[in-house]
């Protein structure tokens, strides 16, 4: 066994010198084609090394390719329009000149491919590289174009190519935020953002139909990453960041229109939307709603199917969809009748226990703000919570209790709920329908919320003590519920639990002066309690 051991030992050797042997110096290799078209053929080494296993060799490959494309392509040493085969040019009636350019076109498109093959890549390295090269290449074609295309409308703008790239990003068996990330700052870039946007509402309706709309969770998180990187500046005067740069101004050109950039904004989201999605996704959606996708809409109030379907999700994501319908019917005129029997509905023992209760009755307040709602309407909302707050823990209670006195100082009538004298034939059944859905038929003006004089014998003495408040008028000034909205049981034990403890009796209301020199006499006389 031992000669065999030697041998493979040598002929690993053997194989490691020849491979430093036959290194190539990319560097040179691109000076030499650039130099004389008679070392065209130098370039196979390149996308060889293109091909190569090993990180270091594959980046400094791309760094080669990227200098020697993007050369040719400001020289138009490549074949402009429809390529033809490279035996049809070989056999066909082409000069050597258009021969060379067909060779070097395919050789380009053969990196393209490569490259658009990279960005799926183990190592994030090389596929960091590609996607640079990709977009430098993206930048050449627009300057210097290689197709015949609609001038009327897209200019010199390579489309092509950002569809590739943006259907490599959007892949459905690997994670790309990371790679999503890196590609952010092309987005900056107007006519980039423009066609990524167009191509992504390509690329979603082709997956979707193609997966029968069922859910494809890694790229459709893929997409939402791509998505939500993207913002439309708020003035037409601020599109003034263009990769490509056209020589002259286009009036018809639809990327320079910030009109344009919102149409294909909404489209794009409104396409995404419209299908399935994967339950987390829609409450990272209804979190950016208001901020990052509303004020970029021509028309906002066609996210009303996303945030109807949303809602029916249940949970926080239903009060987060409300909170955008409240959006769009404060902000954008949205008719939305069922709102508040929506948020009513949301009403329900549970939601003292979640962990989204601050942000709940944060928006609850924030949507029954105003003075103009019909008193059916808040005193249902306020004997609901009375009702739940039975059963309610205290840290819950010292939020709901403000909440429905704040709603009683808004509303006046509602006072009826509180003053409501009986008499000795009257039932002791409470007419208040608990299991009602909508609140204009559960008849709480008809009741009263006695549920607040039971709680002033609650066991906890902050409770009791807020419950009492209601046997007072109350006064004009709200209550302020934000410094309770987030309050835990375990702080309120420690609050209970620091409590300072009472003061010591005062034993003398004169101040004693001559303490020391009197003696005991003076010490007792000082000293005695009255």
């Amino acid at each position: 066994m031992a000669p065999a051991k030697k041998r493979n030992v040598s002929s690993a050797k053997t194989i490691e010198q020849s491979i430093k042997t036959a290194k190539i110096d990319l560097n040179t290799k691109v000076e030499r084609i650039l130099e004389s078209r008679k070392n065209a053929n130098d370039v196979f080494d390149i996308l060889e090394f293109l091909q190569s296993a090993k990180e270091k060799d594959v980046i400094n490959a791309v760094n080669a390719c990227s200098k020697l494309f993007c050369t040719l392509l400001e020289k138009k040493e490549l074949f402009l329009g429809k390529l033809p085969g490279e035996e049809e040019a070989l056999s066909g009636g082409y000069s050597a000149e258009e021969k060379y350019r067909v060779f070097m076109r395919h050789r380009y498109n053969s990196c393209v491919e490569m490259l658009l093959e990279h960005l799926s890549h183990e190592l994030h390295g090389v596929k960091e590289s590609a996607l640079c090269c990709l977009m430098k290449f993206a930048a050449g074609e627009g300057q210097h174009p290689l197709e015949d295309l609609d001038w009327s409308e897209h200019y010199s703008f390579p489309r092509e190519l950002i569809q590739a790239v943006v259907k490599r990003l959007l892949s459905q068996t690997t994670d790309n935020s990371l790679m999503i990330s890196r590609f952010q700052e092309f987005l900056e870039m107007e006519d980039v953002r423009y066609y990524v946007m167009s191509s992504i509402r390509e690329n979603v309706g082709k997956v979707m139909e193609k997966n029968k709309e069922a859910l494809v969770p890694i790229y459709q998180n893929n997409v939402f990453t791509l998505m939500s990187n993207i913002s439309v500046p708020s003035q037409e005067s601020e599109l003034t960041n263009f990769m490509v740069q056209q020589e002259a101004k286009h009036d018809d050109w639809k990327v320079a229109k910030l009109n344009e950039h919102k149409r294909v904004f909404e489209r794009m989201w409104l396409g995404f939307l419209k299908y399935k999605l994967p339950s987390n996704m829609y409450k990272k959606i209804l979190v950016i709603l208001h901020d990052s996708i509303l004020p970029h809409m021509s028309k906002p109030t066609l996210m009303i199917d996303f945030l109807t379907a949303a809602y029916e999700v249940g949970g926080a994501i239903s009060l987060l969809a409300l909170n955008g319908l409240f959006v769009l019917i404060h902000q954008h005129n949205l008719d939305y009748p069922d709102f508040y029997k929506k948020l009513y509905n949301l009403l329900e023992p549970s939601v003292f226990h979640v962990k989204y209760r601050a942000r709940f009755f944060h928006l609850a307040n924030l949507f029954l703000s105003s003075s103009h709602l019909p008193v059916y309407l808040v005193a249902a909302f306020a004997k609901r919570l009375a009702r739940l707050a039975l059963t309610a823990p205290p840290t819950a209670l010292l939020i709901v209790l403000p909440f429905i006195y704040n709603l009683i100082r808004r509303h006046p009538s509602c006072r009826v709920l509180i003053h409501k004298p009986s008499t000795e034939d009257e039932h002791l059944e409470d007419p208040y329908l608990m299991d009602e859905e909508d609140p204009a038929q559960c008849r709480a003006l008809e009741s009263s919320l006695w549920e607040i004089k039971t709680l002033q014998k609650h066991y906890h003495p902050d409770v009791a003590k807020t419950a009492m408040s209601i046997n007072t008028p109350l006064s004009e000034k709200e209550d302020d519920i934000s410094e309770v909205l987030e309050i835990t049981t375990y702080e309120l034990m420690e609050r209970d639990l620091k409590q300072s403890q009472t003061k010591s009796v005062p034993l003398e209301f004169e101040t004693a002066t001559q303490l020391l020199k009197g003696g005991a006499n003076v010490l007792g006389q000082h000293f005695c309690l009255d």
